[in-house]
C-alpha cells in the first residue's frame, strides 16, 4: 500500500533527521544524504522526482516532508528488490525456507 509506505518513509525520515542532529552536536562530520532502501516504487518516484504530482491528499504532511528532505540532500531513496529487502521478513509472511 503505497500510503502507508510514504508515512514509514516519514518516519525512517525524522529518525534520520534527529540522529544526524545529534551527531553533528557531539561533532561527528555528516558528509551526503542517507541512504534509505525501499522495494515500493512509487513511494521512490513520487519522493525523488520533481514534477510528480500528490495524488493522495490524506498523505500530504508524509509527502512534502520526504520531498523537502530529498530535495535538500538529507535523504536519498534507492530500490532495493524485494527477495534482497532483510526487513521483509518483519512484515509479510514468510514460507519457511525465506524465513531462515
Amino acid at each position: 500500500m503505497y500510503g502507508s509506505e510514504l508515512v514509514a518513509a516519514w518516519i525512517a525520515m525524522e529518525g534520520i533527521i534527529d540522529l544526524r542532529y545529534h551527531l553533528c552536536m557531539i561533532g561527528v562530520p555528516i558528509e551526503g544524504p542517507a541512504l534509505m532502501l525501499g522495494d515500493n516504487q512509487s513511494v521512490i518516484l513520487n519522493t525523488s522526482v520533481p514534477s510528480s504530482i500528490l495524488k493522495e491528499k490524506h498523505n500530504a504532511m508524509a509527502y512534502h516532508r520526504v520531498r523537502e528532505a530529498v530535495a535538500a540532500r538529507i535523504v536519498k531513496f534507492a530500490h532495493i528488490e524485494s527477495q534482497e529487502n532483510l526487513a521483509d521478513c518483519l512484515t509479510k509472511p514468510l514460507d519457511g525456507v525465506k524465513f531462515q
